[in-house]
Order: structure tokens, then C-alpha cells, then sequence
């Protein structure tokens, strides 16, 4: 029965981790999807090579990161390994294997839900918010709160391929701010990164743009072909829009006030 406890000690350590690491990579710009790839797959050795994981290793906060979810996730798999083995060799104790497989079941069970419960998630990632915030010099801001990303909106990495809407028009010729959805960064394909773009910026194939706005219409975008019926879809995306800003400023008290 103590090599069963010592493996839900294990897992549940191990979850904890991967857990306090996505939080911490979040924290440094990434979005909570990446982080808690990354954090795992660096946790279990996976060794994902994605651009994601250059964008993980170019930043040097990162980097510790990782290094250190690397070492610990050694550990912990023989660890976890070990007390598998044993929780099913027979070691003199009295407990039956069939009481220790339904201990085993119904402990990862419960360990799941726990893992996946989204009220346990809010309120470890308030904990260890605050517990970055006193204990460390990381940066830690809540960027999914900061972009406001609510409401249908999101924030979205976009590579422009050739023959794409966008692709050889510069942002003042495009306008799609008004389809309610902004430009915010361009990288460039030899890696220059354009922050806060003007209207005179050109997009090229190959460009990566970060884009804010609502799903649909990023959606919508993202699906654009360099046609006359692009043009036509344009023309479209900016009338739902004016629609969405009417609905909003009739909602919205200070306008209603002024």
C-alpha cells in the first residue's frame, strides 16, 4: 500500500509542476494553450521541435524554465516507474492486489478531476500568481485579462501564404481595423519583428501577424483569398462590424450618459 501512496504522491507532484510552469511561462507572453504544451512536453522529455519551442528557448526566463521542468521530469519518471512496480510485486503486505488496483483506479480518478477541474485551475493560478509576484523577478502579468480576452475575442498568430488577401498590400490599403480586427506585431520571415505596424507597413508571404479581435472575423480573414470575391468579403466584414459598434455603444453607460 506504500508504494500505491508514493505514486499518487508522484503524479500529483508532477502535476503541480506542470502546472506552476505553464503558469510561469503564460506569465512571460506565451498563451496558456503553448505554455502548457511546452511545459509538458519539456516535463516529459518529449522534445517537441516547433517554432514555439525556438520561441521557449530564444527568451532567457524561458529557458530556466524548461531547464529546470527537464530536470525534475527525469526524476520524477523513474520515480512514478518505480513505485508502478512495486505497488504490484509482492512485497509481504497483506493488502490484496485487487484492493491495491482499485485503490491505484480510483486514486487516478480522482487526481484527474482534480487536474482538469477548471475552479482548481482558477484558484492555483491565483495562488501562484502571488506566489511569483513575492517570491521571484519575473514579469507576471495576466495578458489573457490584459488583451481582454473575452467576449469572442482572441489573440492569434497568422502566417500570410502566398496568394493570400493581405499578401503584397500594405494595412493602410486593407483597413481591416475596420472589421474590428488589429494588427498588433509583423515578423518578418528572416526574423525582424515590426511592433505596432503603421498603415505604410506591406505584408508579404511568409509574414507571421499577430492579430486581435473577435473569432469569427479572425476566422473569416484567415480564410480570405487575393480574389474579386475576397474584396466582396471585405466589404461585408466592415458592415457586421458597424453592426457589432452599434449594438456596443447602445450598451455601453458612458455613451448613453454623454
Amino acid at each position: 500500500m506504500i508504494a500505491v501512496i508514493s505514486l499518487f504522491v508522484v503524479i500529483t507532484l508532477s502535476i503541480l509542476v506542470t502546472r506552476i510552469a505553464t503558469i510561469a511561462l503564460v506569465h512571460t507572453g506565451l498563451s496558456r494553450q503553448i505554455a502548457r504544451f511546452q511545459a509538458r512536453s519539456a516535463f516529459s522529455g518529449a522534445g517537441f521541435t516547433t517554432e514555439e519551442s525556438e520561441r521557449v528557448v530564444g527568451h532567457p526566463v524561458r529557458r530556466r524554465i524548461v531547464l529546470l521542468l527537464m530536470l525534475l521530469g527525469n526524476a520524477g519518471f523513474v520515480t512514478a516507474v518505480s513505485s508502478l512496480i512495486l505497488t504490484f510485486v509482492d512485497t509481504g503486505d497483506s493488502t490484496t492486489l485487487g484492493w491495491r488496483l482499485v485503490s491505484l483506479i480510483v486514486g487516478l480518478a480522482c487526481l484527474w478531476t482534480i487536474a482538469s477541474s477548471a475552479w482548481v485551475d482558477r484558484k492555483l493560478s491565483d495562488l501562484i500568481t502571488r506566489a511569483l509576484e513575492r517570491f521571484t523577478d519575473l514579469d507576471v502579468r495576466d495578458y489573457a485579462s490584459l488583451m481582454q480576452l473575452a467576449d469572442g475575442h482572441r489573440l492569434v498568430e497568422k502566417i500570410v501564404a502566398d496568394g493570400h488577401w493581405l499578401t503584397e498590400r500594405t494595412l493602410a490599403d486593407c483597413q481591416i481595423w475596420d472589421e474590428g480586427v488589429v494588427v498588433l506585431g509583423v515578423r518578418r520571415s528572416d526574423g525582424t519583428y515590426l511592433g505596432a505596424p503603421n498603415g505604410q507597413t506591406r505584408i508579404v508571404a511568409g509574414d507571421v501577424l499577430i492579430l486581435y479581435g473577435k473569432a469569427e472575423a479572425l476566422k473569416a480573414l484567415d480564410a480570405r483569398a487575393q480574389t474579386v470575391r475576397g474584396y466582396v468579403q471585405h466589404k461585408e466584414a466592415v458592415l457586421a462590424h458597424d453592426a457589432v459598434q452599434e449594438r456596443e455603444q447602445d450598451l455601453d453607460p458612458v455613451a448613453q450618459t454623454a
